[in-house]
């Protein structure tokens, strides 16, 4: 858990960069920080692990205040993840994954398995990548890499400064879902700044939309779509808010509403999993990448098959109804 309490940072005696910031994280969330440029999000995260310093407020993580926090201790057991991942080029892939269990003094066996599970857990073969160097990686791979660093000593909490941000649209699209999968499994408690709209409704439990230093609104990405809180939220989400708002759904929530259609023999088939949103399926369907998409449980068992018809339906009577 992680809470803001009245947090305010002052810079040169008059800069204001963040003005009296409330709000809670709690346990297992994800929430994003997003804002345009200059709103004080990089500032309140970075004030968390006490790379910033508070002016005036509490920022309580678990319920200490981090101002009763030995910085260097505190950093040990929060992971960082930033945009340029940080690895150390003349450190094998090994070793910059186990730099923080290193500083704890893990025993070998302890980290060799530890690594093994994250390089699994990232899906990078561990024995395939471990005395590899960072320049060897591709970008993509590079960010896997500093996920996995941030999870090394197994912290309850993660900082993540637009990690995916300087990755193209198809591997960040890629990275994006590969990270929501891994938070079902670790359940970290994550702030997550981000410039980005749609990947804050996709990757969010709660939203914290900042201007000018000050939460503008706070809350669940549904009801920021659906119920914009001022004119300043409803200009920086846009116009398109049902097709933002499909990222809120996914195939097990349209088939628990509807029921899909029987599959038949086609050529022009793909499979999906139930977990895939439905702003991905529109995306294959509209691009003709098939007529019909069968769909999967986790396990592999066949559900049924989808088409744009059904996801019509279903955006008419749960999309738009929360909009009312």
């Amino acid at each position: 858990m992680i809470e803001f309490k009245n947090v305010s940072k002052v810079y040169n005696s008059n800069v204001q960069a963040v003005k009296d910031v409330s709000f809670k994280a709690e346990k297992g969330e994800i929430v994003i920080l997003i804002g345009p440029s200059g709103c004080g999000k990089t500032t309140l995260l970075r004030m968390v692990n006490q790379l910033e310093e508070i002016t005036d407020g509490e920022i309580i993580v678990n319920n200490t205040s981090v101002k009763q926090l030995d910085p260097i201790e505190m950093r040990r057991k929060i992971g960082y993840v930033i945009q340029s991942n940080g690895l150390f080029p003349n450190m094998t892939i090994e070793k910059n994954v186990m730099i923080v269990p290193d500083l704890l003094n893990w025993d070998r066996k302890k980290k060799h398995d530890r690594f093994n599970y994250l390089m699994e857990l990232i899906g990078l073969h561990p024995d395939k990548y471990r005395k590899r160097y960072p320049h060897e990686l591709s970008g993509g791979q590079q960010q896997r890499i500093g996920v996995a660093r941030a999870l090394a000593a197994d912290p309850p909490v993660m900082l993540m400064d637009e990690p995916f941000g300087a990755l193209d649209p198809i591997i960040r699209n890629r990275l994006q879902e590969e990270f929501l999968q891994i938070q079902r499994e670790v359940k970290k408690t994550i702030l997550f700044v981000s410039h980005d709209i749609d990947e804050a409704v996709k990757m969010g439990d709660k939203i914290a939309l900042l201007h000018d230093g000050k939460v503008m609104q706070y809350d669940r990405p549904v009801e920021i779509l659906n119920h914009p809180k001022n004119e300043f939220v409803s200009e920086f989400v846009g116009q398109d808010r049902v097709l933002k708002s499909t990222s809120l759904y996914n195939v097990k929530n349209l088939s628990e509403s509807i029921a899909l259609y029987p599959c038949d023999e086609s050529n022009n088939v793909k499979t999906i999993k139930e977990s895939t949103s439905i702003r991905i399926v529109i995306s294959m369907l509209l691009n003709q990448e098939a007529d019909l998409l069968i769909v999967e449980d986790e396990q592999g068992n066949k559900k049924g098959c989808l088409t744009l018809d059904l996801i019509e339906k279903f955006l008419q009577t749960e999309v738009r109804e929360t909009a009312k």
